[in-house]
């Protein structure tokens, strides 16, 4: 294990290289929202098929999840980290050439498949390496997979209208893989040279939860904070385009958003750890989503305020949701199958809400249907929260 009372120069590398990883988890999903209206009349996208190129990352981040332990059992760590970053920058490279939504699609798949290995893989490295700061250094890491997306939602757009072209914009954020990969490749040794025993690659193997009802509402609640963020992610930017804003100034506010849900996602775990009942802060976030999203609909020039609440809301209960639901569980393998159960659950049923969102702009025209619906989503999951009472975690599972 690494030295848990200080970080190391070597440490230090090996933290950079995992944040600059968790970087390059959402620019092939972030881009599309900012760079839709430019991409839509060359490709003859309909909105419903735009919702595919959100919909299938998650839905494959749902599903490769399930078999991710069993890749790492066979290869290690490592590897299926290098392998899966190469995927994503091989998708993302592609894009530059797509010709129509099939190509698109097929990239979305290869990406979300890249990014469920990914995702499923580094915390449990995180939790190996670094012991006691775990956490610590957890929260980096998903502040890095939200800052990814912040980036790309904000810069996208521009960066098309400079090279004048929305191939480039989709494309060229392959850079930030290169460079992830090349980092990583520097861990080899260090990653490969602590490799489980075949006794710690036994207690690697997930653990069955399937049978537990307390699981499926912890997967159903972070399934339900997912719809949010993803149909946020795909759709915000058009909404503000359909109300008179620019492609840039769009791109800006989900960029907005983003950068609200970064230092909520590092404050609200923050305050929540204060205490071991995390229902105050889970409730007050719930209220911000919900009034956000009744924002959108009600006064929709006010959407430099909606955007802050939405990312504040969204922001928070992210991590906070997998935090609870480690809670429930004191022995680390039992915890890591657990979280890795509900992700693999909330991503699969979270994978269909761009979808859905998309199909009622189609026949509604126009997104408020779907903004009011994850408003009564926000306040179906209080009911749910307010069930997260600490004291009794240790009777769900037995």
């Amino acid at each position: 294990m690494t030295e848990t009372t200080r970080f190391t120069t070597k440490t230090w590398i090996l933290i950079l290289s995992l944040v600059l990883i968790a970087f390059t988890l959402r620019p092939s999903m972030a881009s599309i929202g900012p760079l839709l209206p430019l991409m839509q009349p060359e490709l003859h996208l309909s909105f419903t098929q735009a919702s595919l190129l959100t919909m299938l990352p998650v839905l494959a981040m749902g599903l490769g999840i399930f078999f991710a332990h069993q890749l790492v059992l066979w290869f290690g760590s490592y590897q299926v980290i290098f392998w899966a970053s190469v995927a994503i920058a091989v998708a993302t490279a592609q894009r530059y050439w797509t010709q129509g939504s099939l190509d698109l699609t097929l990239s979305a798949i290869v990406a979300g498949l890249g990014i469920a290995m990914v995702q499923a893989v580094v915390p449990g490295v995180i939790k190996q390496q670094f012991n006691s700061k775990a956490p610590l250094v957890m929260g980096w890491y998903i502040a890095a997979i939200i800052a990814g997306a912040a980036l790309t939602a904000s810069l996208a757009a521009f960066w098309a209208d400079w090279a004048q072209s929305w191939r480039v914009a989709l494309s060229g954020w392959v850079g930030l893989s290169v460079v992830a990969i090349v980092l990583w490749f520097a861990q080899k040794n260090r990653i490969q040279g602590q490799a489980a025993s075949p006794t710690a690659q036994a207690a690697q193997k997930p653990l069955s939860f399937g049978r537990y009802g307390r699981a499926w509402t912890l997967a159903l609640f972070f399934g339900l904070v997912t719809c949010a963020f993803t149909c946020v992610l795909a759709w915000l930017p058009a909404y503000y385009v359909e109300q008179g804003w620019s492609e840039q100034k769009s791109g800006l506010l989900l960029g907005l958003l983003l950068c609200m849900e970064v230092v909520s996602g590092i404050a609200s775990p923050w305050l929540a750890s204060r205490k071991a009942d995390r229902r105050p802060v889970m409730l007050i976030l719930l209220v911000l989503m919900a009034t956000g999203f009744a924002g959108l609909v009600a006064a929709p020039h006010l959407g430099l305020v909606w955007a802050c609440l939405l990312g504040l809301g969204i922001g928070g209960l992210f991590p906070l949701s997998l935090i609870v639901a480690m809670d429930h569980q004191h022995q680390a393998t039992a915890a890591a199958s657990l979280t890795a159960f509900v992700q693999g659950i909330g991503y699969t049923l979270a994978a269909f809400s761009p979808l859905i969102a998309g199909l009622i702009r189609d026949y509604s025209q126009g997104f408020s249907i779907s903004w009011l619906v994850l408003a009564a989503i926000a306040v179906l999951l209080m009911a749910m929260a307010t069930r997260f009472n600490p004291a009794g975690y240790s009777t769900k599972f037995q």
